[in-house]
């Protein structure tokens, strides 16, 4: 009886060690388990992809760029492989990210407070913004010289003219056949005659040979005709130049503060064009950038608002187009990579973008597509 009760403690307190022995792991340890495997899970992604070089590049069904290049070795150290999906617009990309038909969104991804509502996104790892694109050949088309001919009131003028012309010619013609035996009998070749005599006059200022009938008065008569030639012709030469010069003036943009009333590109989908919503500008979405840049130069819109980068790669890479990027940033933002609502990649994906930064690694791919900074 004596070392019953030590005997007894002992063995307690030994099934007490097997049984704690036997349970589940400590909150340290999932924590731990949770922490690894969100680093390596899932191990089978799938990439939703926007084609906006130099951020996502296709050629030949290949996908390269600053984006990609960035993803790759982020992945590469996450140990996650990955198949892409393309999407043909912005708005498509943040839907299918938001909806998990993709883990994650690669591109250009500008983060906004409307889609941070939809999406996850990992740290900024690029800085840019919007500017605008025009066309260097924005000329004052037929279209336009006329419709500003007509506005200044100088068609109406042009047609008092017109009227004039008219009569002087069936005037002279009369009186040629009436006082020149040698005038054309035929009243259509005499007013063809006659025609040409007056818009000679009209448009050179100089008069065609004519017989002198009547003398001294003729040649008076003669000397009026070119004064009012000329007076006709420059009133015409300097309405026509005042009109084109005024419709060069007004067609020239050089910032934002010249867009309103006229239609601007942007692609859709992107903060371009929520920002063109809500500034009130006239803006017609398209896709992709070649879109936007074949409906710059044929006229159809003034200008484009997009990134920045985008805009001056594409001026760079499209020496052909008569394209320029003009005007200063406006509307800094920055990209980030999307993923879709509580993913267990966005921490780690953050965290290997913070030791790219300071690796150099992001400035290292940025330079393959931009080059040195200034």
């Amino acid at each position: 009886m004596k070392h019953g009760f030590p005997r007894a403690a002992c063995l307690a307190i030994l099934a007490v060690l097997l049984v704690s022995a036997g349970a589940g792991p400590t909150k340290a340890q999932n924590d731990a388990a949770d922490a690894a495997d969100a680093t390596t899970a899932p191990r089978e992604l799938t990439v939703g992809l926007y084609v906006s070089p130099p951020f996502v590049i296709k050629k030949d069904d290949r996908y390269t760029g600053m984006a990609i290049d960035l993803w790759d070795e982020l992945a590469d150290r996450l140990h996650l492989q990955a198949s892409y999906v393309e999407m043909e617009t912005y708005r498509e990309l943040v839907n299918a990210t938001a909806s998990g038909e993709v883990d994650v969104a690669v591109t250009n991804l500008t983060i906004t407070r409307s889609r941070v509502e939809r999406i996850d996104f990992t740290h900024p790892w690029f800085d840019a913004g919007l500017r605008i694109m025009v066309s260097n050949e924005r000329r004052a088309g037929f279209r336009g010289l006329i419709a500003g001919l007509n506005q200044s009131g100088h068609l109406r003028a042009y047609a008092w003219i017109a009227l004039v012309i008219v009569a002087a010619t069936i005037l002279v013609t009369v009186f040629d056949r009436h006082f020149d035996k040698e005038f054309p009998r035929s009243w259509r070749d005499g007013i063809a005659e006659s025609f040409y005599a007056v818009m000679s006059i009209t448009t050179s200022g100089k008069s065609p040979s004519r017989k002198n009938l009547f003398g001294w008065i003729g040649r008076i008569w003669q000397g009026l005709w070119l004064i009012c030639g000329i007076a006709v012709l420059a009133y015409v030469t300097s309405s026509v130049t005042s009109v084109m010069t005024t419709l060069s003036l007004t067609s020239q943009i050089n910032s934002v503060a010249d867009l309103p009333g006229r239609p601007v590109a942007v692609f859709s989908g992107s903060v371009a064009e929520e920002y063109a919503r809500q500034a009130g500008l006239d803006a017609r979405s398209y896709a992709h950038i070649d879109e936007a840049a074949e409906a710059l130069v044929d006229g159809r819109v003034a200008a484009i608002i997009g990134d920045a980068p985008v805009l001056e790669y594409f001026a760079h890479d499209n020496p052909d187009r008569p394209v320029a990027v003009v005007g200063a940033i406006f509307e800094p933002d920055k990209y980030g990579f999307g993923l879709s609502r509580h993913s267990a990649l966005t921490r780690p994906l953050t965290v290997e973008l913070v030791g790219a930064h300071r690796s150099g690694l992001i400035e290292e791919i940025r330079t393959r597509y931009f080059g040195e900074s200034p």
